[in-house]
């Protein structure tokens, strides 16, 4: 097992397959390789599946065993379910995180290669407000929600990015996952760092002091300190890493970039590793030094950043105190 020079032991990789995508996000921190309609074979800069496979087969020697795909767009890969039959060959719990736009059509094929779950990415059920914030039309969306729940890739998470924008839109969301068995909510925090400055930010603790004035229950996750809030059974969970310390410590993640770079911290270019040609060896090597040079962003690799107080943040109001979050 890879351990840190913190103690973080790296149990799980998140592994972009491109920077395509086919929407355009108006908070997304990456302009990508350009706009793409349809599914297309890769582009010169992407891992091919082999690639992607020898990767995760050397990670599964350091006995990391969850692997999640992001992108870009992962759908715009017309391989992924190559790269995903490859994948589970070593590592059994594969994940999706997607715009959700193109899997209505793929979900099936997708959980026949062995695809377990999927986050779809989806910050509305209004559709003018949803296309203002990404650029893109719902109903695929919501279709494509379907076809997981149908074909088994459950839990579907709802992946929401809180920020001014869609912060009216929480409770809605809240309220059409609890309809529906197989659904959860995932709040992320909207990350400045990476979009550079934007008066965009709401206060992330009071949207957490709010749901648990409304919550039947509050657990928290191992993975980064999460806390998750249960309104009839539907769980919502929050990602706020933010200034967040704690956050950070109980990070257990590693990535890989869509050129097959792995990289220690989500906020961070300066630790890259290239990977590609290198033989096992060298790959193993490679593992143990993007673990090595690995420390937390918050406290660690940043110390001078503003301190959080969720004991005295302010209640954020999403509803009247009169009406019920659930029906």
């Amino acid at each position: 097992m890879l351990v840190d020079s913190v103690g973080r032991a790296v149990t799980d990789i998140r592994i972009s397959v491109t920077k395509r995508c086919n929407f355009g996000c108006i908070y997304c921190h990456d302009e990508g390789l350009g706009p793409v309609a349809k599914p297309r074979t890769p582009h010169g800069e992407e891992m091919t599946p082999t690639e992607v496979e020898r990767l995760v087969r050397v990670a599964r020697g350091f006995d990391i065993d969850s692997v999640k795909f992001t992108g870009g767009e992962p759908l715009v890969r017309a391989d992924l379910e190559e790269i995903v039959a490859r994948t589970v060959r070593h590592i059994d719990d594969v994940s999706l995180t997607t715009n959700g736009s193109m899997l209505s059509s793929r979900a099936e094929s997708l959980r026949n290669a062995g695809l377990k779950r999927v986050n779809v990415s989806i910050d509305s059920l209004d559709p003018i407000a949803f296309r203002e914030i990404r650029k893109g039309a719902l109903a695929p969306v919501l279709q494509g929600i379907e076809a997981a729940l149908r074909v088994g890739l459950k839990p579907v998470k709802l992946n929401m990015v809180v920020f001014r924008p869609t912060l009216p839109h929480i409770p809605e969301l809240i309220r059409f996952a609890s309809r529906t068995d197989g659904l959860r909510v995932q709040l992320i925090q909207f990350m400045p760092e990476l979009v550079g400055p934007k008066d965009w930010s709401v206060d992330i603790d009071g949207v957490k002091r709010w749901l648990e004035s409304r919550a039947d229950r509050v657990l928290v996750r191992e993975m980064h300190h999460r806390r998750i809030y249960l309104f009839n059974g539907t769980e919502v969970e929050v990602v706020d890493p933010v200034a967040n310390p704690d956050f950070c410590m109980h990070c257990h993640r590693i990535r890989v970039t869509h050129k097959g770079e792995l990289k220690g911290c989500l906020n961070r270019n300066d630790d890259l590793i290239p990977t590609r040609g290198l033989d096992d060896a060298n790959l193993e090597n490679a593992f143990h030094a993007v673990v090595d040079q690995r420390i937390p962003y918050y406290g660690g690799y940043l110390r001078d950043y503003p301190p959080r107080s969720p004991a005295t943040a302010p209640l954020i109001h999403l509803l009247p105190d009169d009406i019920a979050l659930t029906d």
